[in-house]
């Protein structure tokens, strides 16, 4: 009995002490983990390496911000303004350009946070890939890229012509490259057999009393595009080509042709079977802009019978006629062949001539690298013959030119009237080298009055980012914002513009357009002048009480924007604020109570009707800040090529503000 006690209390006391150094390890490990997890933390957001510098940003009341969205272009400022400091040191080296640089609070996932909106997320990815991207681009140089072809001009070859099957352009998402773009007398061929109609469901036909929802459709679009300049943002559509066999709205088979530029879609021309005026004007290298077919609504009436027969009992002679019908049958395969000729494209269908649709403003051949082909056809195979071998735009060496006369000037110390930032994406070396050669060589440009900067975000092609930072090393007018470019971010830009016009210069008025844009530095200037002094200005082309879209692709959420109508807000292309302004922005974005929306004109009325709260802002419209296009005596003129530029610019070297509307 006394023996399996003991056996008892030694088994008791062998449970008691392993219980003991459980509980001790626990508490151990749990003290590890508050003193060490914080270490942790900081050492897993926080990006290493010899050319990104990282540092935590503080507010100024010392306390470390949180919001990863709210300080990256503000730490990209701060960075970049040293760099421009330090230029005029003497005996200092070239330094590598840092354009990388961000603080650890980027890399802070907003994600892991609660009330977090799209567009947060959107942009902590933005910024994180961003800095990826750069530090793939400093392994990219180290490689020893060859950049002596940008100063050499070495030309970049691709074939006169291309050809793929129906089963390998649906492999490429029904898209086919084409390398240079096309040029005058190129042509595509392209042979499919479009589907049998199908019925679709049409919200709008279901709301009338006698429409019946579901209607035939059979139709498909033929696209030649551009490549995207930025990530969300649609390519731009050089000729839109849309054959729709059961008609539309008008019930009757048509062929649509138009062009979308930035999203922006232009006016579009219809072929309904009616032939189109046989006037000069109207004809495309002496082609009709629309032939004739077959049209069952139309019918010779008994007078026009009765006239026929009247005139061959006189004698009169009659060219016959001949009518086609439409060219494309449900289920009948066709050869469709788009020619780009000298003042437009023409459309032939089995070997006859059916539309022909003029070059649009804005639009070049060699801006057409795509053939996108959508809808109710199958595609069999496509033809691209007579191709340009050598590409401009795809060519930096033959649009950059390194020469010292198109540096920019230094940043003035003293106070200015006004900065200039300017838009643009990273591919854009045409339309920046465009702007040096023209309205940058105004005047009050070169006396120090103005200063203008690219503002340009990173692409995922590393061998454009190395190439943007050999052009922004050089010229010195580039300011590179380190995130991946989105349409939906073009909003930091503009942030970034407003913080740099305040910082970096000291401007007393700020204004923002596009590398599309062309300004007419005098007119704007005196326009500016005519604004007494010291008043709170917000001018460009404004719009009253437009209402967000609820549906389709450009539909605004309730979400992202419950209220019925925008605030007063002037035309993204190009439009001017006081400094004052900017700085209540840049205030506003610091202490993270900026209201920011993916729209970034709408962004910039809604910031101003919130400082127009506090002080009277003076809000100044003018239709010479042109949306669309040019208009004669024009401040700005937008959608404009760099061909365009060129020519405005010799219009107003003549004295006279003319468009050029090629």
């Amino acid at each position: 009995m006394m023996m399996k006690r003991l056996k008892n209390e030694a088994s008791s006391v062998r449970r008691f002490k392993l219980s003991y150094v459980l509980l001790g390890l626990a508490a151990f490990y749990l003290v590890l983990i508050c003193v060490k997890f914080p270490e942790f933390l900081e050492s897993a957001t926080v990006s290493s390496g010899d050319d990104v510098d990282v540092a935590l940003d503080v507010e100024d009341d010392g306390r470390e911000s949180s919001s990863g969205f709210h300080n990256n272009v503000r730490e990209y400022a701060r960075v970049t303004r040293k760099e421009e400091e330090n230029e005029g040191s003497p005996n200092r080296k070239p330094p590598k350009l840092h354009y990388g640089r961000i603080t650890a609070a980027i890399l802070k996932r907003k994600s892991m946070e609660r009330n977090v909106s799209v567009l947060d997320r959107m942009a902590d990815e933005a910024w994180s890939l961003g800095a990826k991207a750069w530090e793939e681009l400093d392994k990219y140089e180290e490689k020893g890229i060859e950049m002596n072809s940008i100063h050499e001009g070495k030309p970049e070859s691709c074939p006169s012509w291309v050809s793929s099957t129906g089963a390998q352009i649906a492999k490429k998402g029904q898209m086919m490259f084409l390398p240079c773009g096309l040029a005058a007398g190129s042509s595509v061929t392209v042979i499919g057999t479009p589907h049998y109609a199908h019925h679709e469901y049409v919200p709008q036909l279901a709301k009338t009393k006698a429409g019946d929802a579901l209607v035939l459709v059979s139709q498909f679009m033929i696209e030649l595009q551009g490549l995207k300049s930025v990530v969300g943002e649609d390519p731009p559509k050089i000729l839109h080509l849309n054959p729709r066999i059961r008609g539309d709205w008008s019930h009757r088979p048509v062929i649509e042709h138009n062009t979308c530029y930035r999203m922006q879609w232009g006016t579009a021309h219809r072929c309904d079977g009616l032939p189109s005026k046989y006037d000069d004007d109207m004809l495309v290298d002496g082609y009709l802009r629309c032939e004739k077919w077959m049209r069952n609504d139309i019918v010779d009436t008994r007078e026009s019978k009765i006239f026929s027969w009247f005139d061959r009992f006189i004698g009169r002679a009659k060219k016959p006629e001949v009518t086609w019908p439409f060219p494309f049958v449900e289920g009948r395969m066709f050869i469709l062949t788009i020619r780009a000729g000298i003042d437009g494209y023409h459309i032939n269908v089995g070997g006859r001539h059916v539309t022909s649709f003029p070059y649009r403003t804005g639009f070049t051949l060699e801006d057409a690298t795509g053939l996108a082909i959508r809808g109710d056809v199958d595609i069999h195979s496509v033809y691209a013959t007579s191709l340009p071998t050598s590409h401009p735009s795809f060519s930096p060496q033959r649009v950059l030119d390194f020469s010292e006369k198109w540096k920019s000037l230094p940043l003035p110390q003293n106070h200015i009237q006004l900065f200039i930032g300017v838009l643009s994406a990273t591919n854009h070396f045409a339309e920046r080298m465009a702007i040096r050669k023209t309205w940058m060589r105004a005047s009050a440009i070169k006396s120090s009055d103005i200063a203008v900067r690219f503002f340009v975000a990173l692409n995922p092609r590393k061998e454009l980012n190395a190439i943007l930072k050999k052009e922004a090393d050089y010229f010195g007018d580039i300011v590179i914002v380190p995130f991946i470019d989105r349409y939906e971010l073009v909003v930091l830009k503009t942030i970034a513009i407003c913080e740099y016009g305040v910082q970096n210069v000291t401007a007393a008025y700020i204004m923002k357009c596009d590398d599309d844009n062309f300004v007419r530095i005098d007119a704007v200037l005196r326009e500016i002048q005519r604004v007494p002094p010291g008043r709170s200005l917000y001018m460009g082309n404004l719009n009253l009480l437009h209402r967000p879209l609820r549906t389709g692709k450009w539909a605004v959420s309730y979400e992202e924007w419950p209220e019925d109508v925008y605030p007063p807000y002037a035309n993204g292309p190009g439009y001017i604020i006081t400094s004052d302004i900017a700085k209540h922005i840049i205030s506003q974005y610091q202490n993270q109570s900026l209201r920011i929306f993916k729209m970034e004109d709408v962004s910039m009325g809604m910031w101003v009707e919130s400082y127009n709260s506090s002080t009277p802002v003076q809000y100044s419209h003018n239709w010479k800040f042109c949306q669309y296009g040019c208009m004669e005596d024009y401040f700005t003129a937008h959608y404009q090529s760099p061909r365009q530029m060129y020519c405005l610019w010799n219009n107003l070297l003549k004295g006279k503000a003319h468009c050029c509307n090629f």
